[in-house]
C-alpha cells in the first residue's frame, strides 16, 4: 500500500534506519502513528463536509415543496 505525503501528495517510503516514513518529494518524516493520525484527521474532515452537504441538500429539497 502506497503512503501519500499529507504536505505535498508525494510518495512516502519507509526508512528502516529511522523507523519512519520519508516523503521522496519534500522530505517530510513521520512515524506510522503520525501518518495514521493525519489520515484519520483528513477522513473525519471529509465526513463532516459530506454530512453538511447532505443536511443542506435535505433542507433545500424540503423548502421547494
Amino acid at each position: 500500500m502506497a503512503r501519500v505525503c499529507p504536505e505535498c501528495g508525494g510518495e512516502m517510503i519507509f526508512d528502516r534506519s529511522r523507523y519512519a516514513y520519508v516523503c521522496r518529494t519534500c522530505g517530510l518524516t513521520l512515524t506510522r502513528f503520525e501518518l495514521d493520525k493525519y489520515r484519520d484527521r483528513r477522513t473525519s474532515k471529509r465526513e463532516d463536509e459530506d454530512s453538511w452537504k447532505k443536511e443542506y441538500l435535505k433542507w433545500w429539497l424540503s423548502s421547494k415543496k
